[in-house]
């Protein structure tokens, strides 16, 4: 079946790189003379849009021409907006549908045939949906009901299976890196401990990267560590420092032996609640046991914002093209991916095995609470396979 428009959108948390993505399938798409439909604010675009209704279509449909996507991979963040929406668990059915018939999904309504209505109106042949696992699986359930979708992969997290990359990964541990090392000074001059948390719900490569590049301890929720040896590692590392400062980084879902991470709020869309600061928890038991003075600092929102770095300019742009030429090639329920090294396309990863996580075995060292710095030899370029 011949392409004539095709619909993109972003989900989820936003990172750096998403706009490189849209820019990209937007001018290959104009090459072949083939209509792109931006959908704002995620799956919400496709749920709560009137098509009937004026300001209800400017609201979530916006056309992308070369004109209006000419500068966008410059800055971070997506033009197209984003938002935590679950069209197969919905909350509640927006007012103009009121009375209208949806099943239930427990107690939530599944509006599965509202998008694919809505994707008929809007004439869109192909959808590419640029998000993470959470994202991913709506656009994986599309697929199985026909309509021709194709993923690209986002997260800072870098935890999506199927792929060794996703977008935003590399500008996150290049911000993390120095926001570290801008405050490494600063805990050195009063001689404390810093302890730092970045994002990693499930996955901790964030937490493990960051540490890699500054040489520092961490904790991941892959594995639970020993508290006592933990305090005992970091003082040692105080205590051997000249300057007398010690510097450990967390992801949001670190634990140790005899806590568990603390969860707060309502849970989003796909049944996730924010988490407590475990950085604070930390740096509370280090005082409160060493008597030592901390900082507790939370590095999470500002290592997705601001602009892209090289690797993802590069790598949204080249995912962005894959997802297009597959579009292109009558494709559907595959990602843009990166695979031993290679850009290569994976199918789009079954929700039901959630989050790729780090091998403990070969990626950390469980005695020193470090990433393991050895035997790299003939692994691709970001130290794990897909």
């Amino acid at each position: 079946m011949a392409v004539h428009r095709i619909g993109i959108l972003t989900g989820g948390g936003d990172v750096p790189g998403l706009n490189s993505v849209i820019k990209s399938v937007t001018y290959r798409s104009v090459e072949r003379n083939i209509e792109v439909i931006g959908i704002r604010r995620g799956w919400e675009g496709l749920t709560h849009v009137n098509l009937e209704d004026p300001a209800s279509r400017a609201r979530y449909i916006f056309p992308l021409t070369r004109e209006n996507t000419r500068d966008i991979e410059h800055v971070g963040g997506t033009m197209l907006h984003s938002s935590r929406t679950n069209p197969s668990k919905m909350k509640a059915v927006p007012e103009f549908l009121a009375g209208a018939e949806f099943p239930r999904n427990g107690d939530r309504w599944d509006m599965s045939a509202q998008v694919l209505k809505n994707l008929e109106k809007l004439k869109i042949d192909a959808l590419i949906v640029i998000g993470g696992d959470d994202t991913l699986s709506f656009a994986a359930k599309l697929d199985q009901l026909g309509v021709k979708v194709v993923g690209v992969p986002k997260t800072m997290d870098n935890d999506v299976r199927g792929t060794e990359y996703c977008i935003g990964f590399s500008t996150a541990i290049t911000r993390a890196i120095d926001a570290i090392e801008r405050q490494r000074t600063t805990v050195e001059s009063h001689e404390r401990v810093g302890v730092f948390r970045v994002f990693g719900r499930d996955a901790g490569y964030t937490a493990l990267y960051t540490a890699f590049a500054t040489s520092i301890r961490c904790v991941i929720p892959e594995y639970e560590v020993d508290l006592d040896r933990l305090i005992s590692l970091v003082m040692s590392d105080k205590r051997e420092e000249p300057a007398n400062y010690a510097l450990v980084v967390l992801s949001e879902g670190a634990r140790w032996q005899g806590y568990q991470t603390q969860s707060y709020g309502e849970p989003d869309a796909y049944g996730h609640r924010k988490k407590a600061s475990v950085a604070e928890a930390l740096a509370t038991e280090i005082g409160r046991r060493t008597g030592e003075e901390t900082i507790a600092s939370d590095l999470t929102y500002d290592l997705r914002s601001g602009s892209p770095d090289f690797i993802d300019k590069l790598v949204s742009n080249v995912m962005g093209t894959m997802a297009f030429e597959s579009i292109v090639a009558g494709r559907s329920g595959l990602m843009s991916a990166v695979v031993e090294g290679r850009y290569a396309m994976s199918p789009i990863p079954d929700p039901k095995l959630g989050a790729r996580r780090v091998d403990v075995a070969t990626m950390y060292n469980t005695e020193r609470y470090r990433p393991d710095y050895t035997q790299k030899l003939g692994l691709p370029l970001f130290l794990t396979r897909a």
